[in-house]
């Protein structure tokens, strides 16, 4: 997935609000940005992160500069929009690159399932059963080169493993999938101790069948792609 507009670099002054940050961009202009991501993004809002916005020249839009990746001071990059990992796994699975999920033809996104939800994607393939792809973006990183998932509490996100764990019960097919939004992570583990409900809801989906897969991403400030598969934890979540 190529970002549409060139990104240009700014520095990031704060971020506040969930969804606004105030940058300098490199004429010196301070202006706000729009940050399309509500979760706490720890270790990706320090002021003086050196990030890298998309220009807009929409006059319906009020704010004209989009952040989408923070450079981190090792050179690597964290993408931060919350809407990339959909477009870039159903890109992949267009491509046959998530070689778990390569055999079904038909990708359907947002189709109604469970208790007033959509699933990201349902997969469909003559001679085999309906699979249904829940999407999750990770870009918490806190120890050595372990990716975390989530980075807040998300009621949102154990409904999700629920829903899943229901689907497979009736018979269907069920995967989620963390997409890793840095190139700085090759594996990935549970913050059970941000959210304790959401790790316990991870154990018990696993168990009922759902299947957990993680990816790597490619990020740069000219797009973000699928890279290689990482392994996911094995231990028990909610008890580590």
């Amino acid at each position: 997935m190529r970002f549409q507009t060139p990104l240009v670099p700014a520095t990031l002054i704060k971020r506040y609000n969930r969804f606004l940050a105030d940058i300098r961009l490199e004429d010196g202009r301070e202006v706000t940005a729009h940050c399309p991501n509500p979760g706490a993004m720890l270790g990706l809002k320090d002021p003086g992160l050196r990030i890298w916005v998309e220009p807009n020249d929409d006059p319906k839009k009020k704010l004209k500069f989009g952040w989408r990746v923070a450079e981190l001071p090792d050179g690597h990059f964290a993408g931060i929009d919350t809407s990339v990992p959909n477009r870039v796994v159903k890109e992949a699975l267009i491509a046959g690159q998530i070689s778990e999920l390569a055999v079904y033809k038909t990708i359907r996104p947002e189709v109604k399932y469970g208790k007033n939800s959509r699933v990201d994607f349902l997969l469909t393939q003559p001679g085999l059963i309906d699979t249904y792809v829940e999407v999750k973006n990770v870009h918490l990183r806190r120890q050595d080169d372990w990716a975390e998932f989530p980075d807040s509490m998300t009621t949102r996100g154990t409904k999700h493993l629920n829903e899943l764990s229901d689907m497979v019960a009736q018979g269907a097919r069920a995967v989620m999938v963390y997409l890793v939004q840095r190139t700085d992570c090759t594996c990935l583990k549970l913050a059970s101790d941000l959210d304790p409900v959401y790790a316990k809801a991870f154990d018990a989906a696993r168990a009922a069948g759902v299947e957990m897969l993680c990816y790597g991403t490619d990020v740069s400030p000219n797009g973000v792609t699928l890279s290689r598969a990482l392994p996911v934890d094995s231990r028990v979540q909610s008890g580590s």
